[in-house]
Parts: structure tokens; sequence; C-alpha cells
């Protein structure tokens, strides 16, 4: 790969995380205000009392009740979509958030999905969970199995249901490199659009827990939280909390974006992708090969890691991972850097526990939003080091409290991802600041216009557009300073219209 290409732009973002964070601006909110979204199992997935047990290696039992959900997994539109109450009702709920998200990912783009029809629009996507293969293909199952099961539970088509959606013609790849899945995504997304094999992507993951029996595997592991927190680098960490959900992000080139009057939340400067190679087991990370992941990443976006601020880390709070990460941390970013001005470390799972094949993007997300906000997220449940972990002599900080980008001349961030077979991926992200030229018009007040603005919305049925409508009306009374005339551009040429609509006329909010 070239050093220092053109950036990828980040210029739209969908999402369903844990704690209702059903878009970038309920997720950021929940980062802002701190909140941890674990819950106790769902009464609609598995008897969390019955298969609870507090010895670890107690055979058929989880020694946690605790994980990360989201809410309305089985609800799905399936006429938006112009699929079948049948197809829906035997495809992967894994299928069923990608397509809403990636959908909500362009919307908030500005891009009409529709406009993107037989374009060389590539779909990256990291999974990994089989649960409702499993279910569908059990004993007790076998009798619903129909013509639309093996395309309702095959990987591949988590990826492909989107191009087939909306008629995108660039690659369509379901990945699973476990935990790292989402981000090594959005690395081969990156490079599919550095090299012009497309002009757009989208690229994340999705994880689902439908069943209990993985959660079995990871108790017998002795690897998950017995009390369901996320203990990143701290004393007391013991063990990574399972959660679901999806993200997708839009990227296009820095140059297709500008020219295409996109907003930028950040750029992706550059990716890195390697392997831990033989390691005692097939489950213990290897310093050295993160260590020279890290290398790698910085030198292919060129930039000097020890200007970078914030990283966000894999952070899983186990006992052995979080000091070999901690270590390739120091390393490689305490290079050159001022003990004054340490690298700050954090990690969403602390938040929304671990998406495993989703958990890339999660944190992905979480460092482009607090690179658009300027603010980082603080990080949850975090008291006392890691023994192991000398943050001091290694020239890392913990944040622990919310606060400002702190200043410098570029805003720089990474992002760490590791699945537990070895594979491993990390990001370099850079803020952006617009060049916004001087305005020729008067100022008007935030919220009102001098003339009368247009603001059409539609939907595929009336219940849907009443909801929409609704939509926008709490927006509006959520957001005092909204520009309407930005609003009724938006409605009018950066959203798909459908069969039902209708069209307000108004001089303010």
């Amino acid at each position: 790969m070239l050093l220092n290409t053109e950036p990828i732009a980040i210029v739209g973002i969908g999402c369903n995380f844990p704690g209702n964070a059903r878009s970038p601006e309920a997720f950021w909110q929940l980062l802002v205000e701190g909140r941890e979204a674990i819950t106790n199992v769902p009464a609609d997935r598995w008897n969390g009392d019955a298969f609870f047990h507090r010895e670890p290696k107690r055979r058929g039992k989880i020694i946690t009740r605790r994980a990360g959900f989201v809410d309305g997994i089985t609800r799905f539109d399936a006429a938006f979509f112009g699929i079948s109450s049948r197809e829906a009702f035997m495809m992967d709920p894994q299928q069923r958030m990608l397509l809403e998200v990636a959908w909500e990912s362009l919307e908030d783009a500005g891009i009409p999905p529709d406009q993107l029809a037989g374009r060389a629009v590539g779909v990256y996507v990291g999974i990994s969970a089989h649960d409702h293969g499993n279910l569908v293909q059990s004993h007790a199952n076998r009798h619903l199995i129909d013509a639309h099961s093996n395309s309702g539970i095959a990987t591949s088509i988590c990826a492909n249901r989107i191009s087939h959606q909306l008629d995108l013609r660039g690659p369509s790849v379901a990945i699973d490199t476990a935990c790292s899945s989402s981000l090594t995504a959005t690395h081969l997304a990156c490079q599919s659009l550095s090299s012009g094999e497309t002009e757009m992507a989208l690229a994340g993951g999705v994880n689902v827990l439908l069943v209990p029996e993985p959660g079995i595997g990871f108790s017998r592991a002795t690897m998950l939280s017995p009390d369901g927190k996320c203990r990143m680098f701290d004393a007391s960490a013991n063990g990574f909390v399972r959660a679901e959900g999806a993200g997708l992000v839009v990227l296009k080139p820095l140059s297709a974006a500008l020219r295409d009057g996109n907003r930028v939340y950040a750029l992706i400067r550059g990716t890195a992708i390697n392997e831990d190679g033989r390691t005692p087991t097939i489950t213990m990370p290897n310093e050295s090969a993160q260590t020279a992941l890290l290398r790698a990443a910085y030198q292919r976006a060129g930039v000097n890691p020890s200007e970078v601020q914030y990283v966000e880390a894999h952070g899983t709070g186990t006992p052995v991972g979080d000091p070999i990460e901690a270590r390739a941390l120091g390393t490689v970013m305490g290079e050159g850097r001022s003990k004054d001005t340490p690298l700050r470390v954090g990690s969403v799972k602390t938040n929304i526990g671990h998406l495993e094949s989703g958990s890339g993007v999660a944190g992905l997300i979480k460092v482009a939003l607090a690179l658009h906000h300027r603010e980082i997220p603080r990080n949850l449940n975090f008291k006392r080091p890691n023994p192991a972990i000398d943050l001091k002599k290694l020239k890392l900080a913990v944040q622990t409290e919310h606060q400002p980008w702190p200043f410098g001349k570029r805003a720089l961030a990474g992002v760490n991802s590791f699945g537990f077979g070895g594979a491993n991926a990390h990001a370099v992200l850079e803020g952006f600041s617009p060049v916004k030229p001087p305005s020729r018009h008067a100022p008007v007040r935030a919220g009102s216009t001098p003339w009368p603005v247009l603001v059409p919305i539609s939907a595929r049925s009336p219940e849907a557009l009443k909801a929409l409508g609704s939509a926008y009306a709490e927006a509006l009374e959520a957001s005092p300073g909204t520009s309407l005339t930005a609003l009724g551009a938006a409605a009018a040429l950066r959203r798909s219209h459908h069969p039902y609509r209708l069209a307000a006329l108004a001089h303010s909010r």
C-alpha cells in the first residue's frame, strides 16, 4: 500500500447499540452521559436464572446473567424493504438490523439510497455469530425449514442483501476474523476505495445474542466478567461482557466527499491488519504482533505515533489481554512522547459491552463522533491500574473524565481491534475542519427564516409517515438552533421520496 495516500472520509453513520443508541446522536448522548447499557438477559432470549451458576466451569452454565442487548430485535418493517413476511421470518436478525442500519447510514450521509443503483458501491460486513442458524437448523425446528431458510441463515447474505436491496455493483463481502471483523472490514473497504475499485463503501459489523451456548463456552474458558462490568486496564478486571448490535459507516475518498458536499465526521488516514502467529494458545495475544501492527498503521498513515492524543483500545477488561495491549501501546505510542502529555486511552466496551464481530466499528464510530465534537468521552469502571500495567512508565492515561479534545495542531486518534484467534486491526483517524467561505448574506436567527421553507417528508405507509412526522417534530423541539433552510434542503434533496407524502411550509420551528 502507498504511504500517506488520500484520506478516506467518514460521511455517514448508522448504528443500533445497547442502551437504545439507535442513531449517532443517541449513541453520542449515551457516551456524554457516561451511561452503562448492560442489563440482565431479557426473557425473550433465554432464561438467565436457569443458566446461571457462580462457578465458571460448571457444565452447561454461565457465570453471569448480564450482557448488552438491543431492544426490539424481532421488530422489522419488511414491507418497507419489499420483503415478504415469510422471508422476513426466516431472516437472521443480523440481516434485518444491517438493512436498517445501512439505510439509516445513507440518510445520515444525506445520500438518497435510490441514487446508488448500478454504481460501484462496496459493502464490507464483519460477522461471526451463527445463533440464528443454529436455532433454525436444530432438530426441534427442522419442520420450519423452507425455501428462504438457507439465504436467511448464510452469513454472506448479510452483506449481499444490502447490495441486492440497493442494487449496488461493488464488492459485497462478509468477513469473519472474530472480534476484529468489523475493523478488518473497514480496512478492506479503505483499500478498495484507495485503489479505485469502488467509489463509495459501507463498512462495519453486527452481532446478536440469541442463544446461551456461546456464553457457556466463554464461561468455561473463564473469559466472562461475573458481574457484567468491563474494567479496562483496572486492577479488578475480571473478564469481558458480551453484547450485541450493529454499526456501519459510509466511506468516500475525501476529494469525492468535498465535491459532493458531504458532511465529514472524521478522516481515516491509514489502516493495518496482521496476525499473532504461533502463541502458547490460539487465544493468547502476541505483544510483538500488536507492536508491529501499530508501527505499520502509523507509517502508512504518515503520522508520528507520539502526536496521537487518544487511542480507543480493544480494552476487553481481561487480566491477560489488557497488560499486553497496554505494553504494545506504550512501546509504539510512547516513543518521543513527553511524560506531561500521556496517550489517553479508553474503551467503549465499558459502556455497551463487547459486540464481538461488531466491536471494532463501535469503537470506530465512538472515535469519529469524538473527533467531530472535539470531545473525549470518559471511560467507565476504572479505579486503580492493573498492577501489571505501569501507566506512568508506558506514558498512558486512562480517560476517566469527559473533556474537550486536547489542544494540538492536529486532532489524531487510533482504534485497536483484536480477534481471539489472533487477527488484529488498527485504524488511524484525524479530525476534519472544513474551510467555510464567508457568507455574503445577512445573518438569520437560528430556527427561523425570512422566507417560507418547504419541508417534504415521505414514507412507504401511512403509519410510517405519521411516525416520521412525529420524529421531525421531536427533533425540532430538541434542537432549537436547527436551520430550517438546511432541514428543508436535506429533506428535499438528500432523502429518498416514497409514495405516502406530506409537506410543511414554514417560517419557523
